[in-house]
């Protein structure tokens, strides 16, 4: 479907159409042509009156079924556009909802981009009834029909009816964690500007395959695997990606997917220095003030500076000494070439919880065999001897994990010493 790009900004504002038409080309639009302009925003169109005439041509010239616009649309503004130009006009918050509609594959993500729907609908609905009774236009068809009360009504009862499934969905996910817990694994979660590269460093951290795509939000449910980080198991989580300017009713509505980012141990924040300083510094600053929103901002950060392959030595090092006091713990990497990968490692063990060593001595017999069983797939045991009818072992873990430890080597008869 071919498109026109729009921004209307401010002197002082930055251009979004570069990024406007990344997103319009993952929802997979082909972009004909783009409109910008600087002034303050106009009541009717957005855009002033002669540039909406003036889109209006560009439309018909390039047989172009919708435009997209950076900036949020009003109903009454997506209104005119529609009448003006003969296509539907859609912001960017209804483009990134597509996105996320088109890239969802499981159903807690399709929950809530319905979710996110609804609200961004129930706060216009009234609006947008009233303008559709005036006359159809693009976008609008179909309103007409419902009673204002009655469409307002139907919209929130579909919010409450999803808010009821997610909350279904977030009970059973904090009963995951909390089985995760009691098998004494910390967790780590990805995080990071969408298409930063995140996945991808998933993917040589955990040695799995998942989805890497240059388009952008490949990730919208969370995938966590257990990954060996310098010999101590760890969970390791994939999270959606942040963008600039992100709604917050979207943050609202994917609220049980981030809380994995939460309930934490570490965050690995992934940043892509191969962006000029400009982009780079926003886009982290995006993520920063993103992880604060969610309420994470309290969790250790390690930044992953990554697609170091595309930069040159001088490069690398002018943009580490430019970002040392804004990226946390930041150590350059490429996720692609698997460059300085056990470094990052090192960094995040260095960061976690303190791991504890300790020992136990523990009377031989089917239930103390098992109990080490379970020992060798929860923790890092070092070593284990075995002296007549006793086994000596030590191992390595969190100190809550090694309480815990030593509760079950007493209830079995055994020893343990800190």
């Amino acid at each position: 479907m071919k498109t026109i790009i729009v921004q209307r900004r401010l002197h002082d504002e930055r251009s979004s159409l570069d990024e406007l038409r990344s997103l319009a080309e993952s929802a997979g639009y082909t972009v004909v042509g783009s409109v910008e302009q600087t002034r303050e925003p106009d009541s009717r169109y957005q855009i002033g009156s002669g540039k909406a005439q003036e889109l209006a041509e560009l439309v018909a010239k390039n047989e172009v079924e919708k435009t997209i616009f950076d900036n949020e649309l009003k109903p009454v503004q997506a209104y005119n556009l529609a009448k003006i130009t003969g296509v539907e006009a859609v912001d960017r918050f209804q483009l990134i909802l597509e996105i996320f509609a088109h890239r969802a594959s499981t159903l807690e993500a399709k929950l809530q981009i319905e979710l996110a729907k609804m609200r961004y609908e129930l706060s216009r609905a009234k609006e947008r009834v009233r303008l559709a009774r005036m006359e159809e236009q693009p976008g609008f068809m179909g309103l007409g029909m419902y009673e204002v009360d009655l469409y307002f009504e139907e919209v929130k009862r579909r919010v409450n009816s999803i808010n009821e499934k997610l909350k279904r969905i977030r009970k059973r996910r904090s009963l995951h964690r909390t089985r995760r817990l009691e098998l004494g694994f910390t967790s780590v979660s990805l995080a990071g500007y969408t298409n930063a590269g995140k996945s991808s460093l998933f993917n040589v951290l955990a040695e799995e395959m998942a989805p890497v795509n240059p388009e952008l939000f490949t990730t919208l449910s969370t995938t966590t695997r257990v990954v060996a980080l310098s010999g101590k198991k760890v969970l390791l989580t994939d999270t959606v990606g942040f963008i600039d300017r992100l709604p917050l009713t979207l943050i609202e509505a994917f609220h049980s997917t981030l809380e994995e980012t939460i309930f934490s141990n570490l965050i690995l924040l992934v940043v892509d220095i191969s962006e000029p300083q400009e982009d780079v510094e926003r886009k982290l600053s995006c993520c920063l003030e993103t992880i604060e929103k969610i309420g994470a901002s309290g969790i250790p950060t390690v930044t992953a500076l990554n697609k170091i392959d595309l930069l040159t030595d001088t490069e690398i090092q002018n943009k580490i000494d430019t970002l040392e006091n804004f990226a946390p713990r930041a150590v350059p990497v490429s996720a692609i070439r698997k460059t300085n990968v056990p470094l990052l490692k090192q960094e995040i063990m260095n960061h976690l919880a303190n791991f504890t060593q300790a020992s136990f001595s523990l009377p031989l017999s089917n239930e103390s065999m098992s109990f080490l069983s379970w020992l060798f797939s929860h923790t890092d045991v070092h070593t284990v001897k075995y002296e007549g009818d006793v086994v000596n072992v030590v191992f390595e873990s969190i100190p809550w994990f090694a309480n815990k430890v030593k509760l079950r080597v007493e209830q079995l008869g055994g020893a343990f010493n800190s």
